[in-house]
C-alpha cells in the first residue's frame, strides 16, 4: 500500500503547479519581451530568443505535466481503500473462470524464469493457467545453448511436481468438509482444529522451501522475503487467527470456513506448460514479444491438429477435440508477465476483483506498473530503478485523468477487448492474427492508443503489487532505453485518430488527458533535442534569468521528495541528471529509428533487453559521446567565464561535474576502455565470408530419389524451371 499523503503534501503540489506557470509566464513577460521591445538584438538575436522560449518551454511542459500526474497520483492514494480479504474470499468462492498467464521468453536464465513462473503458480485465484512462451529456436548447434533451453522447458513440469503434494493434502481436506457441509454439519472445534492444521502446514512448506533457495544476488533474496515468505506470513497470520478463535470458544461460521479450505487448496493449485511458436510453421516467427504473444492468442480457445508437410509443422483447427494434438483452453483474462518479473500473491485476485466490480464493464487493461528490486548491487540498477519508482508514481496519477497507458512488464487484460482490435492478414496462406501491434517496439503503447479507439479505458491498480529487473549494467540499459525511445513519435497520429473516434461517439476529452499523453509518447524527442541545444548552443547571457531556474525548482524538489518516499535519496536528483546526460546519445538514436521508419517505412528490429548476470558490452558511440559531452562543456565553462557570462558559465560547469560523476559511476574509465576495444576489433576483423550453397534439382542426381513432398507441396515454379534444365533429358521423353 502506497502511505496516504497529507493535506500538506497535497497542497505543496497544487501550489507546485500554480508555481510552474506563474514562473515560465514572468520569464517570458520580462525576458523576452522586453528584449525584444526595450532592445533590437538584430536577426541573430531574434532567432536565438525565439529557439529559446521554445526549449524553455516545452521543458516546462514535461515539468509541468510531471508535476500533474504527481498530484493525480496524491489523489488516488489519499482516496484508495483496500478490499478486504474476506470480501476476495466471498467473490471467488464458487469462481470457476481462468486467468491464463501469458509469459514470453527469449534467450532466459533458467533461474530468472523459474523465479517468474514461481510467483504466478502461487496466485491465490481459483483457476491459473500459466503458459511460459519459449521463442528460441527448437532446435539449438551449441551444446550450452541447447541444455540452457532444455533447463527452461523442463521448469513447468518440475514446478507442477512440487506442488502436487500440498495441492492433492488441501484438495482433500477440502472435500471432505464440503461432503459434511452437505450433509447438514455445523462447525465443532474439531473442524477449526484441522483448518488451523493444514494452515500451518502451509507455511511450513513455504518455509521450508525458502530456506532451501539459493540466495545469489537481491532479486533472489526478493523473491524468498516477499514471494515465499510473504505468502508464509499472511499463512500464518490466519493461523493466528484460527488459534485464538480456538482459545476463545467462538468459531468462525460454516461459509468461512469452506472460503478458508478453498483459498488454500487454490494458492498451491495451478497448471504450469510450455509453448514454442517457431515449431510451427503456420504461426507467426517474426522476432518481437507482441508477435510471440500474440501467436498464442490466436490459439486460443480452440482444438488444433499437426500436420506434418514439406514446409514443416502446421497448425489446422478440429472440431474434435479426441482428433487434437494441441488443446488451448480459453479464459476471460489474460495476465502477460515478463520473465524477469515477480508478481505477489494477490495480484491476479485484486485486480480481477477490480475488474468485475460494477461500473468497470469496459476496462480492457489494469495493472501495478512495476517497482524496481530493493537492494540493487550497482549503483547504475539502483539509479535506474529509481526512475522506475518514479513512473510508478506518475503512471497511477495519469490514470486519475483517464489517460493511462499500459505498460508492458506485467497486466491483466480482459480477452474480448484484444479481440476488438484484432487484426487478421494472410502470410503464405495462413492467417496471422495480431492483437497486440508490433508495428514499433513499444507495442504496448500503440495497443493502448488502439483499445481506446474501440471505446475501452485503462486503468493502474494503486498498490504496489508487481516487480521487475532493471538492467545491472549500461550495456544492457542501452538497449532498454533505446527501445522505449523509439517508436512514440510514430503513433501520435494514431492519438489523433483515436480524438476523432472518441468525439463521433460523442465522450468528453479533457485537455489535461491529451497534454498528459502527448507528453508521455513525444517527451523524449522534445527533451532530448532541446538538452542537445542547450549544451551545444551559446546563447546570448541576456536570455539567461534567474526566474528560469524558479520556473524548474518544484519539479525538482517534488522529484525529491518521491524519490524518498520510495525509498531513495533525495540527492538523487542530481544523480538522475548526470544519468540524463549520458543518455542522451541513447535517446538521441531512438528518436532518430522513429524517423528513420517514418520515412522508409521499414520496421525497427525488436531488441531484447539482455537478462543475464554478465556484463553487456556498449556500442562505441555510446561511450564516446558522454566523453564529448563532458569535454564540450569544460570548454564552454572556461570561455564563458573568461568572458564574464555567468549564468553560461555555471550551467556549463554543472553539466561537466554531473557527466563526469555519472560516466565514472554508471559506465566505469575501465568498461570504457574495453568497450571502444572491442568496437574497433569488431570494426576491423569481419567473418570470413561462406559460399552460398550450390543450387540443387530436384532430379539432378538420377541415384537421389526425387523429393515429391516438397514439389507438391510448395509448387515453386522455380522448381520446375530446375527440372526442365538440369533433369535426365530421357525422363522427360513421352507422348507430347
Amino acid at each position: 500500500m502506497h502511505p496516504s499523503p497529507s493535506v500538506r503534501k497535497i497542497t505543496w503540489g497544487r501550489l507546485a503547479i500554480v508555481a510552474t506557470i506563474v514562473f515560465w509566464s514572468i520569464y517570458v513577460v520580462t525576458t523576452i519581451f522586453r528584449q525584444f521591445i526595450e532592445s533590437s538584438g538584430g536577426f541573430r538575436f531574434t532567432m536565438e530568443a525565439i529557439g529559446y522560449l521554445i526549449v524553455v518551454s516545452f521543458l516546462t511542459f514535461s515539468a509541468l505535466m510531471y508535476l500533474l500526474a504527481r498530484q493525480g497520483a496524491l489523489y488516488r492514494f489519499r482516496d484508495h481503500v483496500r478490499v478486504p480479504r474476506a470480501e476476495l474470499d466471498r467473490h471467488f468462492r464458487d469462481y470457476d473462470s481462468a486467468v491464463t498467464v501469458l509469459v514470453p521468453s527469449y534467450a532466459e536464465e533458467p533461474a530468472v524464469v523459474r523465479g517468474t513462473l514461481w510467483s504466478a503458480a502461487l496466485q491465490e485465484f481459483p483457476n491459473v493457467r500459466v503458459v511460459l512462451l519459449v521463442d528460441d529456436a527448437p532446435v539449438q548447434s551449441d551444446p550450452a545453448a541447447r541444455a540452457k533451453l532444455d533447463a527452461t522447458l523442463s521448469l513447468p513440469g518440475q514446478i507442477e511436481e512440487a506442488l502436487e503434494g500440498p495441492r492433492s493434502r488441501f484438495a482433500g481436506a477440502r472435500a471432505e468438509f464440503a461432503a459434511e457441509l452437505q450433509a447438514g454439519t455445523t462447525i465443532e472445534r474439531r473442524h477449526v482444529e484441522e483448518l488451523a492444521a493444514d494452515y500451518e502446514a502451509a507455511a511450513i512448506w513455504l518455509e521450508d522451501m525458502a530456506e532451501n533457495e539459493p540466495m545469489e544476488d537481491h532479486v533472489d533474496e526478493f523473491f524468498i522475503d516477499q514471494v515465499l515468505m510473504g505468502l508464509a506470513s499472511e499463512l500464518r497470520l490466519n493461523l493466528l487467527a484460527l488459534r485464538a478463535s480456538l482459545d476463545q470458544y467462538a468459531y468462525p461460521d460454516v461459509e468461512r470456513v469452506l472460503e478458508l479450505r478453498i483459498r488454500l487448496e487454490r494458492t498451491f493449485t495451478a497448471s504450469l506448460s510450455s509453448f514454442q511458436r517457431k515449431s510451427y510453421a503456420s504461426l507467426s516467427h517474426e522476432a518481437n514479444k507482441a508477435m510471440n504473444l500474440n501467436s498464442y492468442i490466436s490459439l486460443m480457445g480452440r482444438d488444433w491438429r499437426e500436420e506434418q508437410t514439406a514446409g514443416g509443422v502446421i497448425l489446422r483447427p478440429v472440431e474434435d477435440a479426441a482428433d487434437a494434438d494441441l488443446v488451448v483452453p480459453d479464459s476471460p483474462y489474460l495476465l502477460t508477465l515478463d520473465a524477469d518479473s515477480l508478481l505477489l500473491r494477490d495480484y491476479c485476485l485484486r485486480l480481477v476483483y477490480f475488474l468485475e466490480e460494477p461500473g468497470n464493464e469496459r476496462i480492457a487493461v489494469t495493472q501495478t506498473p512495476y517497482s524496481s528490486f530493493r537492494g540493487a548491487p550497482t549503483r547504475i540498477e539502483r539509479i535506474a530503478g529509481a526512475t522506475t519508482d518514479l513512473q510508478h508514481i506518475l503512471h497511477q496519477g495519469m490514470s486519475y485523468y483517464g489517460a493511462t497507458f499500459w505498460v508492458g512488464a506485467n497486466a491483466v487484460i480482459r480477452k474480448q477487448a484484444v479481440e476488438d482490435i484484432v487484426e487478421i492478414e494472410s502470410v503464405g496462406g495462413f492467417e496471422i492474427a495480431t492483437y497486440i501491434q508490433d508495428r514499433t517496439v513499444i507495442e504496448d503503447t500503440e495497443s493502448s492508443i488502439d483499445l481506446g479507439t474501440h471505446g475501452w479505458t485503462l486503468m493502474n491498480y494503486p498498490e504496489r503489487l508487481s516487480y521487475s529487473a532493471t538492467p545491472p549494467d549500461f550495456g544492457s540499459l542501452v538497449v532498454q532505453r533505446r527501445r522505449w525511445a523509439n517508436g512514440g513519435l510514430l503513433i501520435l497520429p494514431k492519438l489523433l485518430d483515436q480524438v476523432r473516434e472518441r468525439r463521433f461517439r460523442r465522450e468528453r476529452i479533457l485537455v489535461r488527458e491529451m497534454w498528459l499523453r502527448v507528453n508521455y509518447m513525444a517527451s523524449i524527442a522534445w527533451a532530448s533535442f532541446g538538452l542537445l541545444f542547450l549544451l551545444a548552443y551559446p546563447y546570448d547571457s541576456r536570455l539567461l534569468s534567474p526566474v528560469v531556474f524558479l520556473a524548474a525548482l518544484p519539479y525538482f524538489l517534488a522529484m525529491g521528495s518521491d524519490l524518498r518516499d520510495c525509498g531513495h535519496r533525495f540527492s538523487d536528483i542530481f544523480r538522475i541528471y548526470g544519468f540524463n546526460l549520458i543518455l542522451l546519445p541513447v535517446n538521441l538514436a531512438g528518436v532518430l529509428k522513429s524517423m528513420q521508419q517514418a520515412i522508409t517505412g521499414e520496421k525497427i528490429p525488436f531488441v531484447r533487453t539482455p537478462k543475464v548476470k554478465d556484463r553487456t558490452a556498449v556500442p562505441v558511440l555510446y561511450v564516446v559521446v558522454p566523453y564529448l559531452i563532458i569535454a564540450f562543456s569544460v570548454l564552454t565553462f572556461a570561455r564563458d567565464f573568461y568572458a564574464q557570462n555567468w549564468g553560461n558559465a555555471v550551467f556549463a560547469a554543472f553539466n561537466a561535474l554531473l557527466a563526469a560523476y555519472a560516466t565514472w559511476m554508471y559506465i566505469g574509465v575501465r568498461n570504457s576502455i574495453v568497450d571502444v576495444w572491442l568496437g574497433i576489433l569488431n570494426w576491423l576483423y569481419v567473418d570470413k565470408k561462406t559460399k552460398a550453397p550450390a543450387r540443387t534439382s530436384f532430379v539432378a542426381d538420377p541415384n537421389k530419389p526425387v523429393d515429391w513432398s516438397s514439389i507438391l507441396y510448395h509448387g515453386d515454379r522455380r522448381l520446375n524451371r530446375d527440372l526442365r534444365r538440369k533433369g535426365d533429358r530421357r525422363r522427360r521423353v513421352g507422348p507430347r
